[in-house]
């Protein structure tokens, strides 16, 4: 009996010695991990023309690269993190087509429909005559804005309305969009591309009429809890603002950066008070990003679960604008074979379906000074030989 208690404790020891082996050895491979991105954009950072970025490349089902370079916020000296988190501006809008998309998929609404028959306040929406020298002129447009026209910026909708200053962010959804009803189309629906965040708006609010519920709360419940988007929100709490990267412009020298808030919102950025923005009004991390790429890149699956159906995925992503010289799809920019989008403050989001790659690029830049504007390039470069 002695002998055999002593061998299973001998077994034991052995057993453990073996994982904490397996661990350190795993440890110890990680820690020899050299960065593959984040030294070749160092040397943007040490000239002062880029703050500090997060980069990302995955497949459909798997992260190869997620690094960190530069700082979130350069006075404080604080590093970039990867689970830092950035407003991603326009990125939102193939966010909201999704979500609409989705509705379209369950029969609820046709891109073919006119605008007015889920908000009828557009009925009787004018154009203004290309005839009258003086633009003052209006006429009966050829047909009305359809909900294709509000996802490719063929609407003729402007950029915003009067009421949205001087931020984006203060009036509730449903004023907004009915204040767009009011303005005079500035082209024929169809006959040009007119980027809008305003018919992405109007695409938001069609999704409150139909679902029934706040646009926020739809897209909370239908894709960002489903895909664990975790940080992603129009609202970040006070834990989530300290991990906010700083935002950045060129000095007056154009030698340097200079921080700066983000003009578009306002502050308090937690201040739940602050309007929704289906536009551009969202912040997200790079991984959060990459979830709902990944997703598009499955063509509308994730992790066993259906968001979208290929054929929608396939009318979004592709070219929606006719024979307009402009590639937009329904809350994607197209051509070249990928889609994607970027935000106002250089964020970027990519997927690449031949050769199954996704690109989060995530920067919070009003513009670089130096060679910083090249900095995303480099990162392309390398991220695209990751695969091979």
């Amino acid at each position: 009996m002695p002998l055999t208690n002593s061998f299973r404790l001998s077994r034991n020891w052995q057993v453990l010695i073996v994982v904490l082996i397996c661990t350190l050895s795993i440890r110890a491979e990680e820690a020899a991990q050299t960065s593959v991105i984040a030294p070749k954009l160092q040397p943007f950072v040490d000239s002062h023309s880029l703050a500090g970025a997060v980069t990302l490349v995955a497949t459909k089902g798997q992260i190869l690269c997620l690094e960190a370079v530069g700082f979130a916020d350069i006075a404080a000296k604080r590093a970039m993190k990867t689970d830092d988190i950035f407003w991603i501006a326009s990125q939102s809008k193939p966010i909201t087509a999704t979500a609409l998309m989705m509705l379209v998929d369950e029969g609820k609404v046709n891109v073919e429909d006119p605008v007015e028959k889920y908000l009828p306040e557009f009925k009787g929406q004018a154009v203004l005559d290309p005839t009258d020298k003086d633009k003052k002129a209006t006429k009966a447009p050829k047909h009305p804005i359809l909900v294709r026209n509000i996802l490719s910026h063929t609407s003729g909708l402007p950029f915003a309305s009067p009421m949205e200053k001087p931020t984006l962010d203060q009036k509730p959804l449903s004023e907004r969009v009915a204040s767009y009803a009011k303005l005079t189309l500035n082209t024929e629906p169809d006959e040009a591309y007119k980027y809008s965040n305003a018919g992405i708006n109007t695409a938001g609010r069609i999704i409150e009429v139909v679902s029934g519920m706040p646009y926020e709360e739809f897209l909370q419940k239908r894709l960002f809890d489903p895909l664990g988007m975790k940080d992603t929100t129009f609202w970040p709490n006070e834990a989530q603002v300290a991990r906010i990267a700083k935002s950045y412009k060129p000095n007056k020298e154009k030698n340097d950066l200079e921080e700066i808030k983000i003009s578009q919102l306002a502050y308090p950025l937690s201040d739940r008070t602050r309007q929704p923005m289906p536009a551009g009004g969202l912040f997200s991390t790079a991984t959060d990003c990459a979830r709902f790429c990944q997703m598009l890149l499955n063509g509308g699956e994730f992790d066993g679960k259906r968001y979208i159906s290929e054929a929608s995925l396939k009318q979004m992503t592709s070219k929606q604008t006719g024979a307009l010289k402009d590639n937009y799809g329904f809350g994607f920019s197209t051509g070249g074979g990928n889609f994607g989008h970027g935000g106002a403050e250089a964020t970027n989001m990519s997927v690449d379906p031949k050769s199954g790659l996704v690109y989060v690029w995530m920067v919070q830049h009003a513009g670089f000074p130096g060679e910083g504007g090249k900095s995303q390039d480099v990162f392309q470069k390398i991220a695209k030989t990751l695969a091979k």
